[in-house]
């Protein structure tokens, strides 16, 4: 065995040892680095060929790994903006040069322009949602903008969509053809039951429309809309124009009191505003009164943003402080085939490697991707106590590494002194 190769052997293990000691540095350093991924050092040998009665030492290489698949416990708080996962994924965030990083670091709040930043200066990324319509691109970042919660106009958003669910009475009388509205639109009008609806027009005046529910035979009935601004004084009939917004009619099951209509919907146009399409799909006639379950139109008046919340399934909503809501934003998630070959970047962001495979786009809580959760950090994986015993550990290895090239280095100056 070679002197010098011992000595070489010695100093391989104790740069070995060293390089775990910066390992468990920086996880120490990071324990409560938000969504910071534990770094482990894994040892393997390198073997020099020997001949016979001489042996070579060789030496270690090392590797750090850093455990990115690893998920961290969660810790809760009161920002809505604050997000992790649970689960594979990773949210998409940019610098401000617009380079795309995926992240697990989900702690963002508003910078001056209303974008949402992490604590690395990172921001995070999602599809606008035009008309309740995204835009997704399942294998590249194309499409994807900072998601901005700021607001520098007003925005009025007409009504579109509705859900009106009640119950008609089952054994409310008929009411003949002449005396119901639209064929009577006299004060005299006889009809069974009433509901005046909120609606927003393109300008984001509230426009009441007033539905009228007439049973027209067994297990028939029609709905006749009025724009409520044409009304009597009283209220109701005679409006001016006598002309509804519009007109339909439903069947239901006898049995189990069922729309059964083909058309389970009824499209009233607003004045000055879109075609407001209200489902009745789940609408009933059934024994006892007339009872509005559920009336829920879209649509706001002109308002700012007051606040935000994120779902589960990433959809950004702005809540206006009228109370109206707004979806503006959807969160996407990324994903690689190895995550844990990722390459680490400083602030806590990984970007995409030849050994990690390619990025797949998706959204929280389908296919492989991960649950969003708002409102929570997703806290470091580090854990101080097995940090501390392999600190210990490797400090125990260098030495005894250096005590071997201690050794060597003794036996060079006995080798060099013989002659003496």
């Amino acid at each position: 065995m070679s002197l010098y190769g011992m000595m070489r052997t010695g100093i391989s293990g104790m740069n070995g040892q060293a390089n775990r000691l910066s390992a468990v540095s920086d996880n120490i350093a990071n324990s409560s680095t938000t969504g910071y991924k534990r770094a482990s050092t894994e040892f393997s040998s390198l073997v020099l060929p020997s001949s016979g009665g001489e042996y070579n030492s060789g030496g270690i290489e090392t590797t750090v790994r850093h455990h990115i698949s690893e998920d961290g416990s969660l810790r809760y708080t009161t920002s809505s903006t604050d997000l992790a996962l649970q689960g594979k994924g990773f949210l998409i965030v940019s610098n401000s040069s617009g380079t795309p990083y995926l992240t697990r670091a989900g702690s963002f709040v508003p910078d001056p322009q209303g974008n949402l930043v992490n604590t690395a200066g990172y921001y995070l990324m999602g599809y606008p949602i035009t008309n309740g319509n995204v835009n997704p691109v399942a294998n590249g970042y194309q499409g994807l903008e900072k998601i901005s919660i700021a607001q520098n106009d007003l925005i009025a958003d007409p009504s579109r969509t509705g859900i009106f669910t009640a119950n008609l009475p089952a054994g409310a009388d008929i009411v003949a053809a002449a005396d119901r509205p639209p064929a009577n639109a006299t004060a005299s009008a006889k009809y069974t039951a009433k509901t005046s609806i909120q609606t927003f027009d393109n300008l984001g005046n509230v426009v009441v429309v007033d539905l009228y529910f007439t049973k027209t035979a067994d297990n028939a009935w029609e709905v006749a809309a009025y724009d409520h601004a044409n009304a009597a004084a009283s209220g109701g009939f005679p409006y001016t124009p006598a002309t509804p917004l519009t007109t339909e009619n439903y069947t239901f099951d006898a049995v189990t009191g069922k729309l059964n209509s083909t058309d389970q919907s009824i499209s009233i146009n607003v004045p000055n505003g879109q075609a407001l399409e209200i489902d009745f799909s789940a609408t009933k006639q059934l024994a006892g009164d007339y009872t509005p379950i559920q009336v829920k139109v879209d649509g706001n008046s002109p308002s700012p943003i007051d606040n935000v919340d994120i779902g589960a399934d990433g959809t950004v909503m702005a809540i206006y402080k009228n109370g109206a809501k707004r979806a503006i934003y959807k969160i996407a998630l990324a994903d690689v085939p190895s995550p844990d070959n990722l390459l680490v970047m400083s602030g806590n962001v990984f970007s995409p490697s030849a050994d990690s495979g390619d990025i797949q786009v998706g959204f929280p809580g389908t296919g492989s991707f991960g649950n969003l959760n708002s409102g929570a950090l997703e806290q470091s994986t580090a854990d101080i106590a097995q940090d501390l015993t392999d600190m210990i550990e490797a400090q125990r290895n260098y030495t005894a590494n250096s005590k071997v090239f201690q050794t060597g280095a003794d036996l060079m100056d006995v080798l060099v002194n013989l002659k003496r």
